[in-house]
């Protein structure tokens, strides 16, 4: 999955703070933003996110809670005393509503309980940016090596060269190429693709990925479009 902010925001100007004190939870974040197209920084602490903060180069925080030296609480209000503009998204496990309403006094502007998918939290960003930035059109876009799927667009490209699909075929490769690296079966990619029950013993499925195939893969040393005998596909630009 890869999604950038077009025009004035784009992967290459979009910088994202995260403020995470837990090593694997921050690596965790980092990856999935650092895949879909943003450039993200870690602060581990209050007192280092808020250096961070305040330089001004961001154009969205992220902020854990329980931070040591300052708490995201403490930190948001500064960040926010200081900028009024800049969005600033909550993340804990805690769920308690005084926690979310002393987040939101604090100056937030979203709150995302723990765990959470990474595909949610790209969407609450891109809701964050378009919401502070009303006059910048935000584009979604999705990219696995050098295979880009435009959702606005419903354009899809690899090496910068359009590939034409039809509506089925586009549905198929969006599902695929949202849920990278995960094996799908049958069942699932007929009920999401095509949203009907078929006979269980239709190979439309089998149809479909080759045909996609055929114009993803074909005349590229790698391939992006894998069986997993028994079990279903999986889109990966990962060599097995």
């Amino acid at each position: 999955m890869n999604q950038i902010l077009n025009n004035t925001l784009n992967s290459e100007s979009l910088k994202i703070l995260l403020v995470e004190d837990e090593p694997k939870v921050a690596a965790f974040i980092k990856k999935g933003l650092d895949e879909n197209g943003f450039l993200t920084e870690i602060a581990y602490d209050g007192v280092t996110g808020k250096v961070m903060a305040l330089s001004n180069k961001y154009q969205i925080i992220i902020l854990d809670i329980n931070l040591p030296l300052i708490n995201g609480f403490q930190l948001c209000k500064i960040i926010r005393d200081i900028n009024s503009n800049i969005p600033i998204l909550m993340l804990t496990a805690l769920s308690g509503i005084e926690e979310k309403s002393q987040g939101f006094e604090a100056g937030a502007d979203d709150y995302l309980l723990k765990p959470f998918e990474v595909r949610e939290l790209i969407l609450r960003i891109k809701a964050l940016i378009k919401r502070t930035n009303k006059s910048t059109p935000v584009s979604l876009v999705y990219q696995v090596a050098n295979l880009k799927l435009y959702c606005d667009e419903k354009k899809v490209t690899r090496a910068d060269k359009i590939i034409n699909l039809s509506a089925k075929e586009y549905k198929l490769l969006e599902y695929m190429i949202i849920n990278k690296n995960k094996v799908l079966d049958r069942l699932e990619l007929l009920d999401h693709v095509w949203g009907v029950n078929f006979d269980t013993g239709t190979n439309v499925i089998d149809v479909y990925v080759n045909f996609l195939r055929k114009k993803v893969d074909n005349n590229f040393e790698l391939k992006l479009i894998h069986t997993r005998i028994g079990m279903g596909y999986i889109l990966s630009d990962e060599q097995k």
